[in-house]
């Protein structure tokens, strides 16, 4: 938990209105209990107002970036929802299914 812990502490950044953070690392080759490696980032926030996704995405890279670097980083993927509170609203509080990873049993 120390990686998902230190994620949702650099996003508080944002000053979000609501987070949720999935370690969807289990579903991808070579887990093994406890590995953290592949998440699923949702951040509802002001700051992304007037925004758009490109942006959004870059302002969060942008608190990740020692986690994500190719020198020793921990985190491999990050599948990011960043919405305005009103585009939560229209999404009625919901995010994309996250796609299976190759060789992944859809059973």
């Amino acid at each position: 938990m120390q990686v998902h812990n230190e994620i949702l502490k650099r996003v508080e950044a944002l000053n979000p209105t609501h987070t949720e953070l999935v370690n969807e690392s289990i579903n991808h080759a070579g887990y093994f209990e406890g590995k953290e490696s592949h998440f699923k980032l949702t951040v509802v926030s002001p700051e992304f107002e007037g925004k758009r996704h490109v942006a959004r995405h870059q302002l969060i890279y942008g608190l990740m970036n020692e986690l994500m670097t190719s020198q020793g980083g921990s985190i491999h993927a990050l599948a990011i929802h960043a919405y305005s509170p009103d585009e939560w609203q229209q999404q009625a509080q919901t995010v994309p299914a996250s796609p299976l990873c190759a060789g992944q049993n859809k059973n």
